[in-house]
């Protein structure tokens, strides 16, 4: 329910809160008090079109707050979880209009589109007048609100599942055709590209491990050949071994001769022999690490070589080719063995399809009884407010497929006898077509219908009666939903159980011009403001005696 609601600046408002309460309110006073004003900053409030022209005179900006009371599991929660904004507690909407036309919108406080806002607005408020019946004029809001009716929206939902099984299983059977045949288109090719990349059988990471081996056996060779130049000058002709050693056998023999004057040298260079046959045998050593196979190389580069130019041919990396061997493989496999898969996926999509159709003439079949059930419903409410020879019909028709069914379901009138039924919204009067709405909506109850309704003066232009009637109705209604009316009916406004007057009042202080008051009335003003809906601006004994009387009734 719409708890509160706070202007600020909008034409005729200064400043107004209002508090709302359960049942129903109404809203009275003179004509041009503002009472259009206010449902104006509302519908602002839910998302509708912003006008620069709603700024009040001298004011950068209005703005107008609602706080609204749902339950957790309203869809206008909903809506607001799937859009990352805090949900819980009460549920704030908020437009900021600016003299230069534009908006920003808020919700719970949150920066949100104007399409957001009026998305939920929607799910929280339904404004009805003799010109803005929008449940009515959307033919797909005529068939939501008959499955409300008849408790529908479980195999509604159960339809609209089995429509996405169909819808997937169409999608499927379509892409292996798509397949087949892209495949049939180059069969010659995929066979002699599959025999290639089978002959090749790429791996995954295999050319960078190619490529590195390559790498290394190059190195190798290249250092190979300088080790083996090493050794060749340890082990030729040109060694410096062998001549040490003849030197060191010639002074061994001599040392006799000399004593004392050889030894000296004869150490060191023993020394110098081992270290040159140590790093003789580190070369040979290191030789044999460096050795490699020229024919391995050869292998490798070979290998690493077609596996780019296949690379090449087929524009792809190298990695690549592993998975496109399996795709093509996959294609021709779906072209050899695909027609028997095909002909399962179009049993699927037959499978699938016979399942919506049967769910949906099963739905159809319930939607015709709930369409009568409706029509008696709201006949019965129609005498009360003088369309007694009126009649109201529900015109159901085949419709294209789709999530919700087959059917299409338009709400249709005929105002007279012998005259032709036809949509409501083309054949019904303004003050009809209000009546119309009434009925359907007593008949609704709370049953697809947002938590908040607001009718606006439809009941303009009936008599004593029917305003009766329509009060008595409006009050049924409040007992399952919030129900607000604007309204000149005196027999409507004692139905209330809340009743603001609206007004137009001179601004203190001695400035020229107006503003719009709005003030909850308690009994004695109450009785006082019917009285002068009865009676004009003079209120009269008799008037506040009928007052008391409608007021008791």
């Amino acid at each position: 329910m719409l708890a509160a609601l706070s202007i600020r600046d909008i034409v005729l408002i200064e400043r107004l809160e209002i508090d709302f309460a359960r049942g129903l309110t109404v809203l009275t006073g003179e004509t041009g008090a503002g009472k259009s004003i206010l449902l104006d900053s509302l519908s602002l409030a839910l998302g509708g079109r912003g006008d620069a022209g709603l700024v009040r005179h001298g004011a950068a900006q209005g703005q107008v707050t609602a706080v609204f009371d749902v339950a957790g599991d309203h869809p206008a929660r909903r809506l607001l979880a799937e859009n990352d904004i805090e949900a819980s507690g009460d549920l704030i909407v908020r437009r900021v209009q600016s003299a230069d036309g534009r908006t920003r919108a808020f919700l719970n406080d949150s920066p949100v589109s104007a399409t957001l806002l009026r998305s939920v607005g929607e799910r929280l408020v339904e404004i009805h007048g003799q010109h803005d019946d929008r449940a009515l004029i959307d033919e797909r809001e005529h068939r939501r609100l008959l499955d409300a009716f008849g408790g529908l929206e479980g195999p509604v939902a159960a339809l609209g599942a089995a429509w996405s099984a169909w819808r997937k299983a169409i999608r499927e059977r379509d892409g292996h055709r798509a397949r087949i045949e892209a495949a049939r288109r180059e069969a010659d090719y995929l066979r002699a590209s599959l025999e290639e990349l089978d002959a090749l059988k790429p791996e995954a990471g295999e050319e960078t491990e190619l490529a590195t081996r390559r790498h290394k056996m190059m190195q190798s060779e290249k250092v190979a050949g300088d080790l083996s130049e090493a050794v060749e000058t340890f082990e030729g002709t040109h060694s410096p071994i062998p001549v040490i050693v003849t030197l060191m056998r010639t002074l061994e023999r001599k040392a006799g001769a000399l004593p004392g004057l050889a030894e000296s040298a004869l150490k060191p260079m023993g020394e110098a022999l081992d270290l040159l046959e140590a790093a003789r045998g580190a070369l040979e050593a290191a030789l044999r690490e460096a050795d490699f196979d020229p024919r391995e190389l050869e292998r490798t580069e070979e290998r690493l070589f077609a596996l780019r130019a296949a690379a090449r041919k087929h524009s792809c990396a190298v990695d690549a080719l592993a998975p496109l061997r399996v795709r093509m493989a996959t294609d021709l496999a779906d072209l050899d063995h695909g027609e028997e898969r095909l002909a399962a996926l179009e049993a699927a999509v037959e499978a699938a399809e016979a399942d919506y159709r049967v769910q949906a003439r099963a739905l159809s079949a319930a939607r015709e009884t709930a369409a009568r059930a409706l029509e008696i419903a709201v006949a019965a409410e129609l005498p009360a407010l003088k369309l007694e020879r009126a009649r109201f019909l529900i015109d159901r028709s085949e419709d294209a497929p789709g999530t919700e069914g087959i059917d299409r379901i338009e709400f249709h009138v005929q105002t007279n006898p012998g005259t032709r039924a036809g949509p409501m919204m083309k054949v019904a009067s303004g003050g009809e077509l209000s009546r119309f709405l009434l009925a359907l909506k007593v008949s609704l109850a709370d049953k697809g219908s947002a938590p908040t309704l607001i009718f606006d003066e439809i009941d303009t232009g009936v008599g004593g009666a029917v305003a009766g009637a329509i009060g008595q109705r409006l009050a049924r209604l409040a007992e399952t939903v919030q129900v607000m009316s604007v309204t000149h009916a005196p027999q409507v406004a004692a139905r209330a159980d809340t009743h603001f007057l609206i007004s137009k009042e001179p601004v203190a202080g001695g400035e020229d011009r107006v503003v719009t008051r709005v003030v909850e009335l308690d009994a004695d003003a109450r009785r006082d403001e019917i009285a002068r809906m009865l009676s004009g601006e003079t209120i009269t004994a008799e008037a506040r005696a009928a007052a008391e009387s409608l007021l008791a009734g």
